[in-house]
């Protein structure tokens, strides 16, 4: 997926953000995108139309990979246990930890980074508004998925509604199937080491980080093959609008930073006028020197008034001091 300088801001700050206005503002978001997805509930046969037109979609053109995985995490649990817990940890894990390394290792990368995360998921959430899709866990028995993560559930801490803790699947909106974040974040994590890793194994493990993902939540019928391409096509796009989105809120920061430094101060305190460099007494004191004059005692009068231009006056030990007229 293109990551290139075309898509993301450049050039990029020298200035690492405050960590805390960081923090705050992801916990905001991240807020902001949970409530979000409990508001985008659909109708439940209307997630389930679009759940099986696009398993239909995925048959016609031979792309049905969820049915075969599920049966192999079904009956294996050595891998569906493995493949529960990395489905509902890792997601919540790695993100936050590349985006924690960027800022501190990737100052200069960090911000466009945070910034193509945010922009990507508020896309995916718009997804979940106008396209409610139930996962292939969710449907009729008769479809032949399994929901691995509630027959292993006694070995996690998800319970059977959803990869949230017992008891809090209705917290979550279990229809926000399309696009699939999972592998969304996943890309965004993979492109992220692959880029800015400076060993090959870490470079190699971010490259592997999505295809396992991808992998995973097909094999427990979280999401279908065509969720996971919509996850990465919507980074796809993230990227593509995360520098105007950046460069708009520095104008926008610019011009509120400008206001305040030029809105009028509050008048200052009666009091003596401070002595301005224009108005110091002229050292001077209104003489001037007369043409071709070298020595301090050769003065003429300025144009000042009478009383200072008498302290103009060659003093005695001025005129001792003057040259004998040549004789003639």
């Amino acid at each position: 997926m293109p990551y290139s300088a075309s898509a993301i801001p450049s050039p990029l700050p020298s200035r690492r953000p405050r960590w805390w206005t960081e923090l705050i503002l992801l916990v905001m978001v991240y807020g902001a995108y949970s409530a979000g997805r409990l508001l985008a509930r659909g109708d439940v046969s209307t997630a389930v139309d679009h759940g099986l037109a696009i398993l239909r979609v995925e048959k016609a053109l031979f792309l049905n990979a969820e049915h075969p995985l599920n049966r192999l995490f079904t009956s294996t649990p050595a891998i569906g246990i493995p493949a529960d817990f990395v489905y509902a940890s890792l997601h919540y894990l790695v993100t936050p930890a590349v985006l924690i390394w960027l800022f501190r290792r990737r100052p200069l990368h960090y911000r466009a980074a945070r910034a193509w995360l945010l922009a990507s998921t508020l896309l995916g959430l718009i997804g979940f508004t106008l396209l409610p899709t139930c996962p292939p866990r969710l449907l009729d028995a008769s479809h032949g998925f399994v929901d691995t993560m509630a027959q292993f559930s006694s070995y996690g801490w998800w319970g059977t509604e959803a990869s949230a803790p017992r008891g809090l699947g209705g917290l979550t909106n279990q229809y926000a199937a399309m696009p699939s974040l999972h592998v969304g974040w996943a890309v965004w994590c993979g492109v992220l080491l692959w880029r800015h890793a400076r060993t090959p194994l870490v470079k190699w493990l971010g490259a592997a980080y999505p295809v396992v993902i991808t992998i995973v939540v097909m094999g427990t019928a979280n999401h279908y093959f065509l969720d996971a391409v919509a996850g990465a096509a919507v980074m796809g796009a993230g990227a593509l609008l995360a520098g105007p989105a950046t460069r708009t809120a520095d104008r926008v920061r610019d011009r509120i930073q400008g206001r305040i430094r030029t809105a009028p101060t509050a008048p200052a305190a009666p009091g003596p006028a401070p002595v301005l460099a224009d108005s110091a007494p002229v050292v001077s004191g209104g003489c001037e020197t007369s043409a071709g004059e070298r020595f301090p005692g050769q003065r003429t009068r300025s144009n000042a008034p009478d009383t200072v231009g008498a302290a103009c006056a060659p003093s005695a030990d001025d005129t001792a001091a003057d040259p004998a007229p040549a004789p003639r």
